[in-house]
């Protein structure tokens, strides 16, 4: 059994050009953050919630869970992730950094990227979700559904907005019955030293060309462990996300997100 000490932090930044204030958002009577934050904190050491508004940390102490105030002016959830890291007063050997807009995470995502550190070769580890053969081609193709390919030994090689591997001498409409493809899941985890030095990067062009911030890490060396999961997230980025999230939520129940 690993004996080493995770840490999840929730970045939850109150401006947001497609949904402002989400993290105060109710989903069925219940503000998002504080979905994400209980659904989270019984798989870790320890769970924050990294914000720069005092009222979702209001909102975060109110339910009994613990927030640090960060900058305002961070360009990244990583960036807010390493101040709040520095600031929470414990050390941790791996810091989990779960998007504070997937009320539905589950318990067995968030297991499965932690084991990517029972390798000693991880650095980063990260999750994907296969799409199945019979996808529609047009969700694999979707450039807001980031793509990566992945070594033998679990690493990932690339993330792309395009179609990767490009299969040769086929019609795209078969594609998906002769490769497996698979779709990133942003839930992401750093050994703490990287997480420092990875903030300490330049965007790199990779990064800029299909504005992926985890290119940037593996254009500078850095070895991003993959773990598979079977289970399709559903993050809240728009208010009609959060309107089809609470009929989903309905119709499933609790028990069953």
């Amino acid at each position: 059994m690993s004996n080493k000490r995770y840490i999840a932090i929730i970045p939850a930044r109150y401006a947001s050009t497609r949904f402002p204030a989400k993290p105060l958002a109710l989903l069925c009577g219940k503000p998002i953050i504080q979905r994400v934050y209980e659904r989270v904190r019984p798989c870790f050491d320890e769970t924050v919630v990294a914000t720069d508004n005092e009222e979702i940390m209001r909102l975060v102490q109110s339910f009994g869970g613990k927030a640090i105030m960060t900058s305002p002016n961070h360009k990244s959830g990583t960036d807010r992730c390493w101040e709040a890291y520095q600031k929470c007063g414990a050390r941790y050997d791996v810091v989990v950094n779960v998007q504070g807009d997937e009320p539905f995470i589950r318990a067995s995502q968030l297991e499965a990227v932690k084991t990517c550190f029972d390798d000693a070769d991880t650095q980063i580890a990260t999750l994907v979700m296969p799409f199945t053969p019979d996808t529609d081609f047009a969700l694999i193709e979707n450039p807001n559904s980031p793509k990566v390919v992945v070594d033998k030994k679990g690493f990932a090689m690339y993330f792309s907005r395009s179609v990767i591997p490009f299969i040769r001498g086929r019609e795209q409409s078969v594609w998906s019955s002769q490769h497996v493809f698979y779709k990133h899941i942003g839930l992401y985890a750093y050994k703490v030293d990287v997480l420092k030095e990875i903030t300490k990067l330049p965007q790199s062009e990779l990064e800029l060309a299909e504005s992926l911030e985890q290119l940037r890490w593996l254009e500078n060396g850095y070895k991003i462990k993959v773990q598979q999961t079977r289970q399709e997230t559903i993050g809240i980025d728009t208010p009609e996300d959060l309107h089809k999230a609470e009929i989903f939520l309905k119709t499933h129940g609790e028990e069953h997100c």
